[in-house]
C-alpha cells in the first residue's frame, strides 16, 4: 500500500503541520493560557481595586478625623475668645460703677439693663 517513503512524507507532512500549528500558537497564545492569564488578571484587578478602595476610605476617615479636630480646636478657641470679652465687658462695667460711686452718683443700670448688655 504505502511505501516506506509515502509514509516518511506523510510523518514529515504531520511534523510540519504541527509545527506550523504551535508557532501560530505561540504567535497568538495559546487560548488556555489566554484564558488563564485573563483569569488571573482579573483576580489582580480586583485586588487592586479594593486596595484602592480601603486606601481611599482610609483616607477620608483620616481627613475626618483632622477636620473634627481642627473644629473642636477653632470652638474652644471661640469659647475661650466669647468668655475674655464677656469677662473685660465685666471689668469694663465694674470700673463704671466705681467711677459712679467715687463722684457720689448712682448706676442707674439695672439687673435687666445689665443683661441685656451681656447679650449685645
Amino acid at each position: 500500500m504505502f511505501s516506506i517513503l509515502d509514509t516518511l512524507k506523510m510523518g514529515a507532512g504531520i511534523a510540519a503541520g504541527l509545527m506550523l500549528y504551535h508557532l501560530y500558537a505561540v504567535s497568538i497564545g495559546y487560548p488556555s493560557a489566554a484564558r488563564q492569564a485573563r483569569a488571573g488578571y482579573i483576580l489582580v484587578a480586583e485586588k487592586t481595586a479594593a486596595e484602592a478602595q480601603a486606601a481611599e476610605m482610609e483616607r477620608q476617615r483620616d481627613a475626618a478625623a483632622k477636620a473634627g479636630e481642627e473644629h473642636r480646636k477653632r470652638l474652644a478657641a471661640a469659647e475661650a475668645a466669647e468668655q475674655a470679652a464677656k469677662d473685660t465687658l465685666e471689668i469694663e462695667i465694674q470700673s463704671y460703677e466705681l467711677q459712679l460711686s467715687e463722684k457720689n452718683r448712682a448706676c442707674a443700670v439695672t439687673a435687666a439693663d445689665r443683661q441685656w448688655l451681656l447679650r449685645h
